[in-house]
């Protein structure tokens, strides 16, 4: 069983708001961009140019890094909320 919470939930930090954010907005980019590597296979396009080897790499990339900004978010919130739960049973 989970110690209780403190009396107010703990406050969400700019730091929390920006890594959340970054992270949807990445996997959001990297969904279209699957769907326009999938558009311009249809269409027959050369997909060995830069523009198409910089889209597919960030198709790559960039749910990796949302993963990795999310777990970084829930991690500090576990650390956060444990040390608030410390600090009341102090009191």
């Amino acid at each position: 069983m989970s110690a209780p919470t403190p009396s107010g939930d703990v406050p969400v930090r700019r730091i929390d708001r920006i890594l959340s954010y970054t992270a949807l907005g990445l996997l959001a980019v990297s969904v279209i961009l699957f769907f326009a590597i999938i558009i311009g296979t249809a269409v027959h396009t050369d997909q060995s140019t830069p523009l198409w080897r910089t889209i597919g790499t960030i198709v790559y990339v960039a749910p990796i890094a949302a993963f990795l900004m999310i777990l970084t978010v829930v991690i500090m919130s576990f650390v956060r909320r444990s040390r608030a739960n410390k600090a009341d049973r102090t009191r």
